[in-house]
């Protein structure tokens, strides 16, 4: 699974490691990304979603009618 999020479109970051000596190694820092269903009561189905903890919370708050028409605003194919 891509660690990208289809509603925030959150992605990787990428940084160091930074050891005691201070070497530095290169390192990647992925967003909390969960593949969640939903249903989607106005289309009759279920819509499965990868979607970062932020995004549910998000979600949670405007529903999920709302937010796949953000996502699909977006260019995402949901």
């Amino acid at each position: 699974m891509s660690a990208h999020c289809q509603l925030t479109g959150s992605k990787p970051g990428f940084g160091n490691n930074i050891s005691r000596s201070h070497r530095r190694t290169s390192r990647r820092f992925d967003p909390n990304v969960q593949r969640k269903r939903y249903w989607l009561p106005g289309e009759g189905r279920y819509v499965r979603l990868t979607l970062s903890a932020r995004a549910i919370r998000t979600i949670d708050s405007i529903g999920v009618e709302a937010a796949v028409a953000r996502i699909r605003a977006r260019g995402g194919k949901v």
